[in-house]
């Protein structure tokens, strides 16, 4: 690893302090001063001269409106009418029990998905609900725009947590 004379050092520090990332250091290093280190040593120098560089403030993005979600349509997740809806007489009968929330795992998962089953919330909606093989979850069944009650999410976060579990997922 090279070592930098203090002016490097000084200059280092005011690149980090304007926001330069990592890389962008690196490259400055190189173009500037013909030191040239690999991506491990510019972070190792970091470190050692206790230059932190600043995380760029992530910007979320808001919807003016939150979008519905999209129905279910396609292959890999039929329509809602379509006859996967004929496997919920298969819901496995384990119930978990919960103050707000009741709880179920299909038998036959629908397909697309690794595990699926239904859920009633506390203000007496139902729905599906099933995960996608890319880690989504998705909700169906329920009126178009429906957000479950705040109360309810880390009831269904935990139970489905269960199920996973139980699952081997």
């Amino acid at each position: 690893m090279s070592q930098l004379s203090p002016e490097q050092l000084a200059q280092v520090e005011i690149w980090a302090a304007d926001g330069a990332n990592l890389n962008l250091v690196q490259d400055r290093l190189r173009t500037e001063f013909g030191i040239t280190m690999t991506y491990l040593d510019a972070r190792l120098l970091m470190l050692d001269v206790g230059v932190r560089i600043k995380d760029k403030p992530r910007e979320v993005a808001k919807p003016a409106d939150p979008a519905p979600a999209a129905p279910l349509t396609g292959e890999a997740f039929p329509a809602e009418d379509e006859t996967w809806n004929e496997n919920f007489d298969d819901v496995s009968t384990e119930q978990m029990p919960s103050a707000g929330i009741t709880m179920s795992a299909d038998q036959i998962t629908i397909p697309g998905a690794l595990i699926s089953g239904k859920v009633t919330f506390s203000d007496g909606v139902n729905a599906s609900w099933f995960l996608d093989q890319m880690g989504r979850l998705g909700l169906s069944g329920a009126p178009q725009g429906y957000q479950p009650p705040p109360v309810d999410v880390p009831q269904f976060q935990q139970q489905l947590d269960l199920f996973l579990q139980k699952a081997g997922l």
